[in-house]
């Protein structure tokens, strides 16, 4: 019992800590211009990777999604985008985690630990593209701006990618070997018995990511919906002005009334 009880601490503080450098991460980044939407070079995604291949596909999603999420949250540019970020994020992290597998002697080979990283990457970009195209469409831009987006997002995502699996690969192949040497160890490229596909976790996993995605969609339609009114509000009340301002010169001429420079009536004689 206490055993069992001291493994789901560690994990609890494993998780915490992984989420916090993943979080870290994406604070060390630079913008990217790219007309609607927002893009950054940043090493959050590396952080993301490592957290999978080092831990089960569970513990490193959990903590890449948290971590990513968080940053998010409290960034006024993505807030919206906070539960889409941790789906996308935890498939990456989960991904690199369970593809990471040991061989038949017991071993992880390096090819195994590159593909992972990648195919991780892979699923994100996929998951960020599709989610970047819509949120154009959803905020009222053209298709073919949706696909400029989805063009820019692909390169910055493209060189976020081979920085990942570049810094997150020799990261893992030095922390494995020294963390087994602490009480971590029992984590490290922890396994499982699968218990197949259709079970409470992966059913509550998919409900959220289906509920998560609603009301992020929601909340961004209404937000243009929003925006949309006030612009042709402000575009109507401008239309008039205009209007007013032509009108009121039309009496200043049939009156021959003269005014200065700054609108100031001038009386002659």
């Amino acid at each position: 019992m206490e055993r069992t009880a001291g493994n789901k601490i560690m994990k609890t503080v494993t998780v915490g800590l992984m989420a916090a450098l993943v979080f870290v991460g994406n604070y060390l980044s630079f913008p990217i211009p790219n007309g609607l939407l927002v893009t950054r070079i940043h090493l959050g995604n590396s952080m993301c990777l490592l957290a999978g291949l080092l831990f089960c596909g569970s513990t490193g999603g959990i903590a890449s999604g948290i971590g990513a999420a968080l940053y998010d949250l409290f960034n006024p540019a993505y807030v919206l985008s906070a539960p889409y970020t941790f789906i996308s994020k935890f498939a990456m992290g989960f991904v690199a985690g369970k593809l990471n597998k040991r061989n038949k002697e017991g071993k992880i080979p390096l090819a195994s630990t590159i593909l992972a990283a990648v195919f991780g990457q892979l699923t994100y970009i996929v998951l960020y593209l599709i989610k970047s195209f819509f949120t154009v469409l959803i905020i009222g831009g053209t298709v073919e701006a949706a696909w400029i987006a989805v063009g820019t997002n692909a390169v910055t995502s493209s060189v976020n990618a081979v920085l990942a699996v570049i810094i997150s690969v020799p990261l893992y192949l030095a922390l494995r070997t020294a963390l087994t040497k602490t009480p971590i160890r029992s984590l490290i490229n922890e396994r499982k018995e699968s218990k197949g596909y259709l079970n409470p976790l992966t059913a509550g996993l998919t409900a959220f990511a289906f509920l998560t995605v609603t009301v992020y969609t929601i909340n961004l339609a209404a937000q243009s919906k929003l925006e949309k009114k006030e612009e042709e509000e402000r575009t109507l009340l401008e239309e008039r002005l205009e209007e007013y301002e032509k009108r009121i010169d039309y009496l200043y001429d049939y009156l021959n009334i003269v005014t200065d420079g700054e609108g100031e009536i001038v009386v002659e004689g």
